[in-house]
């Protein structure tokens, strides 16, 4: 007999008439010794320890994106990147709390739920492919599922990543802000996988390239179309009618300083560096958007003469004793990225020291 079906009997036996035998007429002790039994009070205590620590997740994410505003939004923009996720929501309540006329600044959503957002915000969106030729969107806010200490940083996790790239390339300046969880040494550490917008006709064969790249887990598990939720049968699409493809690699990607003669970091063994892991997956056939933001960051794509900076300047992360960290993105001259040709011609001796290219 289980605690329901006990708790059951003993209900109905301590309302039993006065006529039954002794033994029923001390049931009231059975339902009290089920009322005061540890397993409800375990499952209590996990539900409060559980709220407990989202409410310190939610409330360090606010604590970096009010920080991550305060500390950037420009005196007078044209067009603000506004990026998907969660801890997007409190970027844009900062943004809300200036108390400064935002009606000229138009917000360039990275989807769906990030329009809709800034809408509800009571600001005004402008999609995208509606910017001007030549206009450069003056600063981006945007999440992370990961952030390595170079501030190379794995995206998708919401399924935007493509038109989080857009959007984070053409931003003069990406700001990235997340909680304490995302800040880890190296990419796939904590979180195990590379997300991968794909073409759905190609994606049995972009899953086979990827095993040839060597993906797959510790455990051997290779890269999975990344499926919906319970009410929503069948793959996720993104806002482009594509699928995600999550490739987990056996080893953490290595940074620029972990590479040696010996260590390539071009899969060899097992290990891939961020930025040539990033250009072999976008080579192959069928695939719209690499879910690692690596190489240039705004300002250095810029001074490059090229437009593509997708690694952010600066990330904010809220701790879970209510700090907030800031951790700025140093210059990476010495990048894989300088070892290819930049997407065009270049003179200026600062020029030819700043990396270019896209992952």
């Amino acid at each position: 007999m289980n605690l329901r079906s006990t708790l059951g009997c003993a209900f109905r036996l301590s309302r039993a008439p006065s006529h039954i035998s002794q033994p029923v007429r001390r049931s009231p002790l059975l339902f009290r010794t089920a009322q005061t039994s540890p397993l409800p009070k375990r499952h209590f205590q996990s539900s409060a320890v559980l709220a407990d620590k989202m409410a310190e997740i939610e409330a360090a994410k606010q604590a970096a994106a009010i920080e991550a505003v305060r500390n950037h939004f420009p005196e007078n923009p044209r067009f603000v990147g506004i990026g998907s996720g969660t801890t997007i929501v409190y970027v844009v309540e900062a943004i809300k709390n200036l108390g400064t006329d935002l009606s000229r600044v138009g917000f360039v959503p990275t989807g769906y739920q990030s329009k809709q957002l800034i809408i509800t915000a009571g600001l005004v969106p402008i999609e995208f492919d509606a910017l001007p030729d030549d206009a450069m969107i003056d600063i981006a806010f945007d999440g992370a599922d990961e952030v390595d200490e170079e501030l190379n940083c794995i995206k998708g996790g919401g399924a935007c990543l493509y038109q989080e790239k857009l959007v984070a390339m053409r931003a003069k300046q990406f700001i990235c802000v997340a909680d304490y969880r995302k800040l880890q040494p190296r990419l796939v550490t904590k979180w195990p996988t590379v997300p991968i917008e794909v073409e759905p006709k190609a994606a049995r064969q972009v899953m086979k390239r990827l095993r040839m790249l060597g993906s797959r887990s510790p455990t051997g598990i290779g890269p999975k179309i990344r499926e919906g939720h319970m009410l929503k049968a069948g793959p996720v699409k993104t806002d482009q009618d594509f699928f995600i493809v999550d490739a987990p690699f056996p080893h953490p990607l290595l940074i620029a300083d972990d590479l040696t003669e010996t260590k390539l970091g071009n899969g060899e063994g097992g290990y891939w560096e961020v930025e040539q892991l990033a250009r072999a997956i976008k080579d192959i056939n069928g695939v719209l958007a690499v879910g690692l933001f690596c190489g240039p960051t705004g300002p250095e794509a810029l001074r490059a003469g090229v437009v593509g900076g997708q690694r952010p300047v600066a990330c904010y992360f809220g701790m879970a004793d209510g700090t907030v960290a800031l951790r700025r993105a140093r210059e990476k001259r010495h990048s894989i990225v300088a070892r290819y040709p930049p997407l065009i011609p270049v003179h200026s001796a600062e020029a030819e020291a700043a990396p270019a290219g896209n992952c």
